[in-house]
């Protein structure tokens, strides 16, 4: 089988297809970078800690987090320009994909124009020593340091719109790219720090936030004058018309975004009420182990999300499947490895962890069932989300974030733990068995009704 498979992916990837050149690129890059990413970012946390202490560096983790939920504020315009602009460049109507993002950019910065003026009025209101349960005296100038991250947070909420930029032109990796530079370049800054400036919390909080902002502005301004320059966004290019668009789409992604936030955030709360705090460490610690493989998967799913856009709009409903065909048998690749994690798990913790902790088997199987699940139905909501059909989508997101809560409540008392990540694991199914046949619709073009929309 492993053979059949890298004889159908040599295949596939050698082709002539100019779409799926641009996918193998992707991935291979991708992949590179993010192994770089990850070995810089394992460096930085013991760097980071040591320069300030581990209590400060919990404020900024802590504040930072809560900031990231306010990307959700972006009401589904970045997947809604993804999938605008790459049908408009599918059909080669280049003014218009131009018209797209100039309304985009527009939009969201009124909208991070509002959120900072809103939060620089309530501001002054708030006690962060207390919202964030610390003393009062252990960390200097935390207004201030919270205003510098909610104003940073509104400056990149606007300028990420390079990523969703490259990614519906089939540059995803180069999304992976600008922010590995910026990795590279705050940790530079923390080495500076650390040697010319004593312990300070405001200061880190500057070259996390800023470093980031000037690396996106810089990779901002050098595509858009370089392999972007037809799309350069201007003040005449903003027409009303294209928010409606935009909105349409954008509103529907942006309910599924808080239904997924659901399933995916929800279950820390439910294990820490049920079985405590402790356990979910337990689940975080088997979960991190699994998610190497959703990751893996992420990575070479990525690009097709913009590449299905651009087949649908140019009818090319042979390669549509042709790739799911093969997308599906990464699927059967990654759950075999899952399941390898699965018997290794023993010695991967003892190894990892010692005796820190103790991870059940029952508990790494229900991971591991956990992680298929999530892959295979992510496989066909990739093509659904760059297709535009997402009406069913939408309503199975929105149903399995009511029933998760109470499905995992109930699990939970029953199997503990393994119950709590069973109940994801069958919305999963169930998800995905219906976007497998919302796929096989649409492919063989005999999607009608719900299934059409």
């Amino acid at each position: 089988m492993f053979s059949a498979l890298r004889t159908k992916a040599l295949n596939y990837f050698s082709g002539s297809n100019d779409r799926t050149r641009k996918i193998t690129h992707n991935i291979l890059m991708s992949f590179g970078v993010k192994a770089a990413s990850i070995l810089v970012g394992i460096i930085l946390v013991p760097m980071t800690i040591n320069y300030v202490n581990p209590i400060q560096y919990g404020v900024w983790l802590t504040i930072s987090s809560i900031v990231a939920w306010m990307n959700f504020f972006d009401i589904g315009l970045g997947n809604g320009l993804k999938n605008k602009l790459a049908h408009s460049i599918a059909v080669d109507q280049h003014a218009e994909a131009r018209n797209y993002i100039s309304t985009t950019y527009a939009l969201l910065f009124i909208i991070s124009s509002i959120i900072f003026l809103c939060f620089l009025f309530i501001n002054v209101f708030l006690d962060w020593h207390s919202i964030l349960n610390i003393p009062a005296n252990s960390v200097e100038d935390l207004e201030a340091i919270v205003l510098i991250v909610v104003g940073s947070f509104c400056v990149q909420f606007v300028l990420q719109t390079l990523n969703t930029i490259l990614i519906a032109t089939h540059q995803p990796a180069k999304t992976a790219v600008i922010s590995f530079l910026g990795q590279v370049f705050v940790f530079a800054c923390i080495i500076i720090l650390r040697k010319w400036m004593p312990s300070n919390l405001k200061a880190l909080v500057i070259v996390a936030t800023g470093i980031p902002i000037i690396v996106t502005l810089i990779a901002t301004v050098y595509f858009f004058r370089n392999s972007l320059k037809a799309f350069t966004p201007s003040f005449y290019s903003i027409h009303l018309k294209y928010i409606r668009p935009l909105l349409n789409l954008g509103i529907m992604f942006f309910v599924i975004q808080m239904g997924a936030l659901i399933l995916f955030q929800t279950d820390n709360i439910v294990i820490t009420r049920i079985l405590g705090p402790e356990a979910v460490t337990i689940f975080n610690v088997s979960y991190k182990l699994f998610s190497v493989v959703t990751m893996i998967f992420v990575i070479i799913i990525t690009p097709y999300w913009s590449a299905f856009t651009d087949a649908y709009a140019s009818q090319d409903f042979q390669w549509m499947k042709n790739s799911m065909d093969l997308i599906r048998k990464v699927c059967i690749f990654l759950s075999l490895a899952a399941f390898l994690v699965y018997l290794l798990s023993p010695w991967i913790f003892n190894l990892w962890l010692g005796d820190t902790i103790r991870i059940d088997r029952t508990l790494t199987f229900a991971m591991m069932i956990y992680a298929i699940a999530y892959i295979w139905q992510t496989a066909h909501v990739f093509l659904l989300n760059g297709v535009g059909k997402i009406r069913l989508q939408l309503i199975l997101v929105i149903l399995s974030a009511i029933i998760n809560i109470p499905l995992a409540v109930i699990l939970g008392h029953r199997w503990g733990l393994p119950g709590i990540i069973s109940a994801s694991s069958i919305l999963f199914i169930v998800m995905g068995s219906v976007f497998y046949l919302q796929t096989e619709k649409i492919v063989n073009q005999n999607a009608k009704g719900i299934w059409d929309k």
